[in-house]
């Protein structure tokens, strides 16, 4: 038995090596290949037609993926890594947006703010937090995102706390620009650090929870804010408490990632030398066309002069408006219905838990199927119809259907962030291309946020028709963008496939394989 036993120990460990050293072959083959000029993809396109047929998933891929190794992997990434990183952005959307909660509770009386202070505290956040996004993310590149994320998490976290000691409205928006600053880079960051390690069927579902951690944020921060707003008998205001609770926590969290995160799956402690074998074979068979490439100016850039890029950047700050609207001042549209202040709170609990539950379920749909284009112009669909209904009806008259079209709001608005993103990094082969456009087409986004706030101003209030318009048309120009860049992808596509004779589809071809991107004869737009 035991002669037997080492025979079937020393075959495994055969196979294992076999594997392990085919795809760092491969790995090396592919980063050596010389670039080859356009009248050379166009003399070898019938070539690489017929190679796409034999490297299809019915004939088998140039890739070798241990199927054991690659579930085993992906659990660990789902067990270990996930949940971690959504704990980092729970706390991360906490405190960018426990501001409306202390609203509620007089941060406005208590600080004597004037006028559209509040709404200028609001807007000039985002400044900073959409101008270092771009900067932020490719320091995140070239240092790894496993020093970059912990450093930032834990200087806003202190920040956060440190607001408490606000004594007027100047004071705390220094406070809230620096917290701006800080923040700013870490969606990007995590979208970026995602793609290293998930393969692109994978990626929507994986950021919707981390997405939507933010979601949980909202409702639990409305929650913490119904237990903290009825202390009473201390020195400290009940919205100064919820800032020192929230700001110490995001701060020892930020610390432990020190040591939880990995810079790449190379490295990651929780994986063994199998599991790792695996995640490089995945990420040359549906990730990447090179693997942990070297930081590279010219590469960040390169698709930035595509004439598709004009809809990405129309897709990126459009969206996002409703969600700024409506995170930031569902408490305020909430109270418009003529609810006490710890009611308000508890009330915007449950449009933010249906929306975090729409959003799973999108996201799942749009990777399952893999599709995009109408799953993000469906979300803002939703929302659009919720903010059509708060501008056609007298809310206080129509509190039930009023609230409903909260739900709808928050049922729609989030769902874009985590598929758009997770969209035009799907047709991003290249590391460093992938970390610019996200960094740019995120901070573009969180510009949005201005122009929600910047029409979220008192003398608008109670209805704040102006900035549901606005919002409105925002999420119009969104969707027309959106099937324009999808239309196009879905017919290039059969355009590719009717000059090959051949039915390919994004994930039926291996990405080490496309070394030119999209100008690969056998490149397949992710749609």
């Amino acid at each position: 038995m035991s002669t037997l036993y080492q025979a079937f120990k020393e075959a495994i460990w055969r196979s294992y090596q076999s594997v392990f050293g085919l795809t760092r072959r491969i790995a090396h083959i592919r980063s050596e290949t010389p670039a080859k000029s356009d009248e050379d993809l166009k003399r070898e396109s019938s070539d690489d037609v017929e190679a796409s047929s034999l490297h299809s998933p019915q004939n088998g891929s140039s890739v070798v993926v241990d199927p054991e190794g690659e579930r085993s992997y992906v659990r660990k990434l789902d067990f270990y890594l996930l949940p971690y990183l959504s704990l980092m952005y729970f706390f991360n959307a906490v405190d960018r947006s426990n501001l409306g909660n202390a609203k509620t509770d007089g941060i406005e009386k208590d600080l004597n703010f004037k006028g559209n202070e509040y709404s200028l505290l609001i807007l000039l956040f985002y400044i900073p937090f959409g101008t270092l996004d771009l900067p932020l993310n490719l320091l995140t590149k070239k240092f790894s995102a496993r020093w970059v994320l912990p450093t930032l998490m834990v200087v806003w976290g202190g920040i956060a706390t440190v607001q408490i000691a606000s004594k007027n409205f100047a004071g705390i928006l220094v406070l809230r620009l620096i917290l701006g600053a800080c923040e700013a880079g870490f969606f990007a960051g995590v979208v970026f650090y995602f793609t290293l390690f998930y393969k692109r069927s994978e990626l929507g579902f994986r950021v919707a929870i981390f997405f939507g951690s933010a979601l949980l944020a909202a409702a639990f921060s409305g929650l913490i804010s119904y237990g903290v707003f009825q202390i009473e008998g201390t020195k400290l205001q009940g919205w100064q408490w919820l800032m020192l609770i929230e700001g110490v926590l995001t701060v020892l969290v930020g610390v432990v990632a020190f040591w939880w995160l990995p810079a790449s799956p190379a490295t990651a402690w929780f994986l063994n030398d199998r599991e790792k074998a695996a995640a490089l074979a995945r990420t040359l068979r549906d990730g990447s066309n090179k693997v942990d490439s070297k930081f590279d100016w010219k590469e960040c850039f390169t698709l930035w002069k595509d004439w598709k890029f004009v809809f990405w950047l129309s897709i990126a700050f459009n969206y996002p408006v409703a969600f700024a609207t409506t995170s930031n001042f569902l408490p305020q549209i909430v109270q418009r219905l003529g609810y006490s202040v710890v009611k308000t709170n508890l009330w915007t609990v449950a449009p933010n838990a249906v929306g975090f539950v729409v959003l799973l379920a999108t996201a799942y749909s749009s990777d399952y199927f893999h599709e995009r284009t109408f799953h993000i112009v469906g979300a803002l669909a939703t929302s659009l119809v919720g903010m059509v209904i708060l501008i056609a009806i007298d809310v206080l008259e129509n509190r039930e259907l009023a609230y409903f079209a909260c739900f709808l709001m928050a049922a729609g608005a989030y769902t874009p962030s985590c598929l758009v993103q997770s969209w035009h990094n799907n047709n991003n082969l290249n590391e460093n291309s992938r970390a610019a456009t996200t960094g740019l087409l995120v901070g573009l986004g969180n510009f949005a946020g201005i122009l929600s706030a910047a029409t979220f101003r008192t003398e608008y209030a109670p209805k704040y028709i102006l900035t549901l318009i606005v919002t409105c048309c925002c999420n119009v120009l969104a969707m027309a963008s959106a099937l324009i860049l999808g239309g196009w992808m879905k017919l290039e596509n059969r355009r590719r496939n009717k000059a090959q004779g051949v039915n390919l589809q994004a994930q039926d071809v291996d990405t080490s394989e496309l070394h030119h991107g999209e100008e690969s004869p056998k490149f397949r737009f992710f749609t």
